[in-house]
């Protein structure tokens, strides 16, 4: 077993890993730009510190393509991939189902059929940053997240089984209404398809603005409750005899972690895997103690993802790969190797 000297020493290496990644996905690209002047263009964008920052060496040109494409690009692939990972160990926590990921109970196909209506239908607007397809795909997400656990109640609590099975049921429910919506618009077919295969060459430093609070606040919550999930891990009657209140905190982490999923997908679109073979991983290096495996999650998933993102935009380049392409290819084969590693599916 890990001592936690070497888990506190492993997390502060993967934040240093975090900063260095970021900054150099910001000079990779058609354009190459020094990984020093990258730091510096990043660095002068930081309080007090941009005050030490001399730019006369770095060219007019390189920081326009830094802060206008490539630094809203790469924190966007951080925050989407802090927050899938994140959302992954509470799915997997909380429904005490190894296999478990932030689309399980159909947030992605809500996402889908969101953002597929709006395509559809042609409705075009924007508010704060966000385009209507965006902001489809956020309210498709939470609404379903909603919908699967009022179906799956009981009572006055859902169980874990019941929560999972009316995931899937709504999941297959949706996804045949966005087959059907495709059948009929085909004309639409290439946008709907390209947007559920996830990408971020897109974003904008206005789309980033308006999910980086909420998506910290998510991952905040996620830590806060570590310890809580550590305990609800033994089952819900010794979780109970211990003080915890079960059914509460199971609705404000499957809450919270809806809410990060569908600020991710409403900037990125379907990126899947991330949130299954992340948690995976670090459970393997760490340990399954929530309050380190979770802050482990959160910190690859933001380092998987601006990798995979930055595979997905030079590998054909100048064309680019859908992301969630990437990922899978990846995620896939690593996640057979664990299953293997690890004989999660044996019983």
């Amino acid at each position: 077993m890990k001592s936690n000297h070497f888990k506190r020493v492993f997390i502060l290496a993967l934040m240093i890993g975090l900063g260095f990644v970021f900054a150099l996905a910001c000079t990779i690209g058609p354009e190459k730009i020094p990984l020093s002047h990258s730091i510096k263009i990043i660095l002068s964008k930081i309080p007090i510190i941009k005050n030490f920052i001399d730019l006369s060496d770095v060219k007019d040109s390189h920081q326009i393509i830094l802060l206008v494409v490539r630094i809203p690009r790469v924190i966007g692939a951080s925050l989407v991939g802090m927050a899938l990972a994140g959302a992954g160990v509470v799915f997997q926590g909380v429904l005490r189902n190894p296999l478990a990921e932030p689309y399980i109970l159909g947030v992605s196909s809500g996402a889908a059929f969101g953002a597929t209506f709006v395509i559809v239908t042609g409705i075009s607007f924007s508010i704060i940053g966000l385009s209507a397809i965006s902001i489809g795909a956020f309210i498709g997400a939470l609404v379903t997240m909603y919908v699967v656990y009022n179906i799956s109640r009981m009572g006055i609590k859902s169980s874990v089984t019941t929560l999972l099975l009316s995931g899937i049921a709504v999941s297959f429910l949706l996804s045949s209404m966005v087959s059907l919506m495709i059948a009929l618009n085909r004309d639409k077919l290439e946008q709907i398809v390209f947007w559920t295969m996830g990408s971020l060459n897109a974003v904008k430093m206005a789309q980033v603005q308006v999910i980086v609070l909420p998506i910290l606040f998510c991952l905040l919550v996620f830590i806060f409750f570590s310890r809580d999930l550590n305990v609800m891990l033994l089952g819900e009657e010794s979780a109970t005899s211990m003080g915890i209140d079960v059914n509460f905190i199971r609705k404000v982490l499957l809450a919270t972690a809806s809410m990060a999923t569908a600020f991710s997908v409403s900037i990125s679109g379907i990126i899947g895997f991330v949130g299954l073979i992340i948690p995976h991983a670090m459970r393997i290096i760490i340990g399954p103690n929530h309050k380190y495996l979770t802050p482990a999650s959160i910190l690859s998933g933001g380092i998987f993802l601006i990798l995979s993102d930055t595979i997905a935009r030079t590998i054909i380049a100048p064309n680019q790969l859908p992301l969630g392409v990437v990922t899978a290819v990846i995620g896939a084969p690593y996640f057979i190797f664990l299953l293997y590693k690890s004989n999660v599916g044996r019983f």
